[in-house]
């Protein structure tokens, strides 16, 4: 075992605990986001097996994030889908990972019902994945989506009986954002919403 595979299994546990510590703060949102981004910075910043390239990492001053904002704090109602076949889901770079549709997380947002596919990771032990697009993607925010949950690397928001927590204060940006040797996988086109999420991981290049 080599110090790279001890400096993953490390980078992992703190993910695991920065989201731990996020679904067992009971202050208000905006204490909370503050709290949760300033510890991923800290990580990203810092950390061996940060996504950010080890040249970068002295001059990173922080991911660029929008102001919180409470209405886009939400809850969906998971609808089941135990029938839907396996799929490849579309990636930034080469490599394949399995996923298996799992079902559909419904959630008023605005005046409207939406729905996210909600996908279950075949690889490793498994996991809930939720990847989305948005009227921000390819201008304020990477072109290929952002995610809300990969519970496989700790990203889980809770959830409570058929309810998940969708909290878009906390969509982050996937690793290839980074570095191009990252291959992440994309939000499908099921997974695209009509309307601008302005909330979570923003593009550093746009300002307020």
């Amino acid at each position: 075992m080599s110090s790279e595979h001890l400096d993953l299994a490390d980078y992992r546990r703190r993910v695991f605990s920065i989201y731990d510590a996020l679904r067992n703060d009971t202050r208000p949102g905006p204490m909370r986001a503050v709290a949760f981004r300033a510890a991923k910075d800290r990580l990203f910043g810092s950390h061996p097996q940060s996504p950010i390239p080890s040249d970068e990492r002295p001059g990173f001053r922080g991911l660029a994030y929008w102001r919180y904002d409470a209405d886009l704090a939400l809850r969906g109602r998971f609808e089941p889908d135990p029938d839907a076949p396996g799929t490849e889901l579309p990636r930034s770079g080469e490599g394949s990972m399995g996923f298996r549709r799992i079902g559909q997380v419904a959630f008023e947002l605005g005046c409207a019902e939406s729905r996210l596919g909600v996908y279950w990771i075949e690889g490793y032990a498994g996991g809930i994945f939720i990847p989305f697009r948005d009227a921000t993607s390819g201008r304020e925010t990477y072109g290929g989506g952002r995610y809300l949950w990969d519970s496989i690397k700790g990203a889980d928001l809770g959830s409570e009986r058929d309810e998940l927590v969708l909290d878009f204060n906390f969509a982050y940006h996937p690793s290839c954002v980074y570095d191009a040797r990252w291959s992440c996988p994309l939000a499908p086109p099921e997974n695209r919403l009509a309307i601008p999420i302005p909330a979570g991981e923003r593009l550093a290049s746009v300002h307020e």
